[in-house]
């Protein structure tokens, strides 16, 4: 569904379901705070405050609910999770579990949990938070709502002491040192009546033991977070980091030249245009970057439930594979990274990014769908859709085939492309209407769309980002908001699905991830056009440094982890690291790396791709 975190989105219980935001219902007006009074809505004078530009708004400061980019770094901010893995090269390192391992037979897990992480409202963390915060999720479709997916294959799960953790599976799951599950204080979050609806964004501070405390929100404003002086790993640097909403970009980039921000990362990056204008700019430095975002422009497959209820209105051409083979073959990707993109991306191939090479998939010679028009009117003739005497391409109704295009009003980049297959398919004789929203997800929901721009944020362990696609993924019933992507299902991806979670090896899983997205590709469902480079920029007059992700060339917004703002250095405070990247910030994190016992493996973490923003 795309993009934007939204599509990052977006919709993103067994598989995580996307939802709707919700109202805080008045029932659960209680109070998920400290005992100690909430700190001043404005910095104190002497504070060093690290303003963050975003283009995107929260749906929930929920950690149950929330499936956007924004918010789901807020939550790796503001809680702990068990496991989290090094910015350099995205090893596993220690969490709120210092070590971990595994039964010979691979289905009992026990992660021993650190003693030194204490809650904001000064109580102990514990492995009873880590044990209640599963149970809760496998219990109770509302707190499945974001990360169901993680705990489908749980069978049970316990804490025989404060420090030790078991989960017991129902087959052996890979993806186990990479549960990207905010871990959240049993003691504040057992007083929620309604996980489904509570939003988690009345009453502040909010309790937490990451390296922020979230103190203060304002709808499509801001995000307020201080410093947690008592963080495990030391505290930021910064005292306070402050998520303020633009809608216009342009505006965003107005106020980083002025000061008035720190840092902007654009939606979901700067354009050309923009980070052209600013590379000459006093004190302001801009990161140009491999990313780990796909831009994808998705088929409406026919929108129905796992009950098999069919609904939406998506045009019954696009169920014809020849239609959408025809559509793909009509895109120039290279005019799309050299013209849209002028160079800051480069050209889409399967699912995942360049950026992961043990999972990238490039389709062979004949399996390829190049850019070749003439082939495209052949299919499209093929299938029975022909063109009449004024050169329209009829559908089988008779009447001119038109398609709706759903696309992000505050992505430039979805109206640009938009033109150009305005051209590309009008060559073909079809028509489209472009429909661009700044809420495009009720519309993606309903399945009232017939194709949309889609994009997500992949992770290191990409199952999250496969699962969307699984028949799993379903809403339960129309009225109902699945984890699914795009309805997509389809039983030999499934069968692949399963096979890849169960594998161990880090070879045979690679090569089962790369027959998925195989399987994607021929299927036709998502034509991926480019993976755009993060483009973004800071002050150097405000920011000294700050760690990237990798640390040689990656992204400072949105990583998984909270390494860039954790480490983030203030220009005034003396240190003397200097440069746009910082890795002496997370020395030491390497050397609490655990092995897993009995299978001699480390796995990369896996995070929950966020989409970039549906809305």
């Amino acid at each position: 569904m795309s993009t934007h975190d939204q599509h990052g989105s977006g919709r993103t219980g067994t598989s995580p379901r996307r939802i709707r935001l919700l109202a805080a219902a008045g029932a659960t007006a209680l109070l998920l705070a400290s005992g100690v009074a909430a700190p001043s809505a404005s910095a104190a004078e002497d504070d060093k405050v690290l303003t963050v530009a975003v283009a995107q708004s929260v749906d929930s400061l929920s950690p149950f609910l929330a499936v956007r980019l924004l918010s789901t770094s807020i939550h790796r901010l503001t809680y702990e999770y068990l496991t989290n893995y090094d910015p350099e090269d995205n090893h596993v390192v220690p969490g709120l579990a210092t070590e971990w391992k595994s039964s010979p037979d691979k289905l009992t897990w026990t992660y021993t949990i650190r003693s030194d992480s204490k809650w904001s409202d000064g109580r102990q963390a514990t492995a009873e938070d880590a044990a209640w915060t599963f149970n809760k999720m496998m219990t109770d479709d509302g707190a499945a709502t974001a990360n169901g997916s993680f705990v489908t294959n749980f069978a049970k799960v316990t804490a025989p002491s404060p420090t030790q953790l078991v989960i017991r599976l129902k087959k052996p799951q890979a993806t186990m040192t990479a549960l990207d599950v905010p871990i959240v204080p049993r003691h504040v979050w057992e007083k929620v009546d309604d996980l489904s609806k509570f939003n988690n964004d009345k009453n502040f501070p909010v309790v937490g033991n990451g390296p922020f405390v979230l103190t203060d929100y304002k709808p499509d404003s801001y995000v307020r977070l201080k410093a947690n002086k008592d963080f495990w790993r030391g505290a930021p640097e910064f005292d306070e980091l402050v998520f303020r909403y633009y809608k216009d970009q342009d505006a965003a980039v107005a106020a980083l030249r002025k000061g008035e921000v720190s840092f902007v990362s654009g939606s979901p990056s700067l354009t050309p245009a923009q980070s052209a204008s600013l590379e000459d700019e006093e004190d302001i430095h801009v990161n140009d970057a491999p990313g780990r975002r796909f831009y994808a422009l998705a088929t409406n497959p026919g929108a129905r439930a796992k009950d098999g209820t069919k609904f939406g209105d998506g045009h019954p051409s696009l169920l014809d594979q020849r239609v959408r083979h025809a559509l793909f073959m009509a895109v120039d990707r290279k005019a799309i990274v050299d013209k849209v993109f002028q160079g800051h991306a480069v050209e889409g191939e399967g699912y995942i990014p360049p950026r992961f090479p043990q999972y990238f998939f490039e389709p062979s010679a004949d399996q390829k769908l190049a850019y070749d028009p003439a082939e495209a009117a052949r299919l499209l003739d093929e299938a029975g859709y022909r063109t009449n005497a004024d050169g329209e391409r009829l559908g089988k109704d008779g009447k001119p085939l038109n398609y709706r295009v759903l696309c992000h009003a505050t992505d430039p980049n979805d109206k640009a492309v938009g033109k150009y297959l305005e051209e590309w398919w009008g060559e073909l004789g079809i028509s489209i209407t472009l429909n661009c929203l700044d809420n495009v997800t009720d519309p993606w929901l309903a399945g009232e769309y017939d194709l949309a721009f889609d994009g997500w944020s992949v992770n290191p362990d990409p199952d999250f980002v496969l699962s969307i696609h699984t028949c799993d993924a379903l809403p339960a019933t129309p009225k109902d908001t699945g984890a699914t992507d795009n309805f997509i299902c389809d039983q030999t991806y499934d069968e692949l699905y399963a096979r890849q979670l169960a594998e161990y090896d880090p070879a045979k899983r690679a090569d089962l991830v790369k027959q998925m997205q195989s399987r994607l590709y021929d299927l036709g469902y998502m034509n991926v056009m480019a993976y755009p480079n993060a483009v973004e920029a800071y002050r150097t007059d405000q920011i000294e440094s700050i760690t990237t992700m990798p640390s040689a060339a990656g992204n400072i917004y949105g990583q998984d982890g909270y390494w860039s703002w954790w480490s983030a250095v203030p220009a005034d405070s003396g240190d003397s690291s200097g440069g746009s990247s910082s890795t002496g910030a997370v020395i030491g994190i390497a050397a609490g790396a655990v092995v897993l016992v009995g299978l001699g493996v480390l796995f990369l973490v896996r995070r929950r791709a966020t989409a970039d923003d549906r809305e």
